[in-house]
C-alpha cells in the first residue's frame, strides 16, 4: 500500500510540475497570441489564455459562474482524492490508480492557474483574453493613440485565467461535406487537459477490466 501512495504521489506531482513549467514558459516568454511551430506547421504553440473550462469552454460572464466553477473543481478534487485513497487500500491495480492520478493531476494544474496567477501576474486589460462582456467590471485601455472602454474580467483569488497553448493546425480537405475547410479541432489546450482527456480515455477503453461486473450478478431469465 505504502508504494502505491508514493506512486501515485510522485505522478501527480511530476504531472503537475511538467503543467506549471509549460504555462510559466509560455505566459513569461510569448507574447498573447504568439505562435510557434513544433511538429511542422500541424502542430503549434499558440498562447492564450481562457477563464473557463477545459478546451476553452467558457462558463458565463457573471461572478458566481467563474466562482462556482473554482469551487466545482475543488469539490471534484478533493472527491478524487478520497476516491483514490479508498482505491489505494482496496488493492486496486496499479493501471487503474495511474488514471485516476492522471485525472487528479489535470484537474489540480488548472486549479492551481484559477487560485494563484491573479495573484502571481498583472491583469492586463488590453489584452483580449482579459476582456469579458457582460462582467460590469468596467476599465479603459489606452494603444497610444486614443483611449477606449473595455469590460473585465473578475480577478483575483479563485478568479485566474487557465493559460492554453497546444493546437493542432489542421484543416479538413477542401472536398469534405459540410465541414471542408474547417479546422478539425480548433481548440486550445494545455498539459492538464491532456492528462484529464488521456485518463479518461484510458478508462473507458479498459472499462471491463476496471469495472468489471459482480460474477453474483443475477442474470436474466428468458
Amino acid at each position: 500500500m505504502k508504494k502505491q501512495v508514493i506512486l501515485c504521489i510522485l505522478l501527480v506531482g511530476i504531472l503537475l510540475i511538467i503543467d506549471q513549467w509549460i504555462k510559466l514558459t509560455i505566459k513569461t516568454q510569448f507574447f498573447p497570441g504568439e505562435s510557434k511551430p513544433i511538429f511542422g506547421n500541424w502542430f503549434i504553440l499558440h498562447y492564450t489564455e481562457n477563464p473557463g473550462m477545459a478546451f476553452g469552454q467558457t462558463f458565463g460572464s457573471s461572478i458566481w459562474a467563474k466562482l462556482s466553477l473554482s469551487l466545482f473543481r475543488i469539490v471534484a478534487i478533493v472527491l478524487i482524492i478520497r476516491y483514490l485513497i479508498k482505491q489505494i487500500r482496496l488493492g486496486t491495480s496499479i493501471e487503474f490508480l495511474l488514471v485516476v492520478s492522471l485525472v487528479l493531476a489535470g484537474a489540480s494544474g488548472n486549479l492551481f492557474d484559477s487560485m494563484f496567477y491573479d495573484l502571481l501576474f498583472n491583469v492586463d486589460p488590453c489584452i483580449s483574453f482579459n476582456h469579458m462582456i457582460g462582467s460590469g467590471n468596467n476599465a479603459f485601455c489606452s494603444n497610444g493613440h486614443f483611449t477606449y472602454a473595455v469590460e473585465l474580467r473578475h480577478q483575483g483569488f479563485l478568479f485566474g485565467n487557465v493559460v492554453d497553448m497546444f493546437q493542432f493546425n489542421v484543416r479538413w480537405p477542401s472536398w469534405t461535406p459540410l465541414i471542408g475547410g474547417s479546422e478539425v479541432f480548433p481548440a486550445i489546450w494545455n498539459w492538464a487537459d491532456a492528462c484529464i482527456s488521456v485518463g479518461l480515455i484510458w478508462a473507458i477503453i479498459r472499462q471491463r477490466k476496471f469495472f468489471p461486473k459482480k460474477k453474483n450478478e443475477v442474470k436474466e431469465t428468458d
